[in-house]
């Protein structure tokens, strides 16, 4: 399988979702798992059921974060030299070029995006336009609306804070 580039900060998130189901969630359900049975008839007992889908789920993420994890390139993007290309983990400031507004993106992987958060996915349309281009050239990006023309102003390699 490939390796899917994540952030420092991305890798440390799953991290410590990682720990909290298998350190807190886990012993939880595990313990609600066996009140219920203590209930009697399993059959007709909602809360073993219950806990038994809380506890598939909470296995089924760990196996996804384990998964995920394994195969994730850490990219720290204060360790490369700023040279004014957009690459991964870069934080780029784009101006609109039909109305000079300015937005402030971050690259990040996959799992990492949150549009809210002005953290887009480098598979994002946006991404994939900006990626290899440097400060002072213009993007394209073809949106739901039309194509819509941005300026790179700048490319920082700032850690996430």
């Amino acid at each position: 399988m490939n390796r899917v580039p994540m952030t420092v900060q991305g890798e440390q998130t799953l991290r410590d979702e990682l720990e909290r189901l298998k350190k807190v969630d886990r012993p939880r359900i595990t313990q609600a798992i066996a009140d219920a049975r203590e209930h009697g008839d399993l059959k007709e007992n909602a809360e073993y059921h219950a806990a038994r889908e809380q506890q598939s789920f909470a296995e089924g993420r760990i196996q996804e974060l384990e998964h995920k994890l394994s195969h994730a390139q850490i990219i720290d993007i204060t360790t490369i030299p700023a040279s004014g290309k957009v690459i991964f983990g870069a934080t780029v400031t784009l101006i609109d070029v039909s109305d000079d507004r300015s937005v402030t993106y971050r690259i990040v992987g996959e799992d990492e995006a949150d549009a809210k958060a002005n953290l887009i996915s480098v598979n994002s349309p946006i991404a994939r336009a900006m990626v290899g281009k440097m400060e002072g050239d213009e993007v394209v990006v073809n949106a739901p609306g039309g194509d819509v023309i941005f300026e790179i102003e700048t490319v920082a390699h700032l850690s996430a804070t």
